[in-house]
């Protein structure tokens, strides 16, 4: 397993602690005034984060 592969192990990993725990906190816990805002940008992170993930961890057979 190369460094790409690891780093992009790693990326997935935040991605889904974002889920996680950005997203599923804030539905819990009520946040009126900024929910929107944080559902945004921590979809936004997680989705990045993961795509940068696949990208690194894709093994193309020759």
């Amino acid at each position: 397993m190369n460094w790409k592969e690891k780093l992009g192990n790693y990326l997935i990993d935040i991605s889904k602690y974002f889920a996680t725990g950005v997203l599923f906190t804030a539905l819990i816990k009520d946040m009126e005034d900024w929910r929107w805002l944080i559902y945004l940008f921590s979809s936004i992170a997680a989705i990045f984060l993961l795509v940068l993930g696949l990208f690194l961890t894709n093994k193309k057979e020759d």
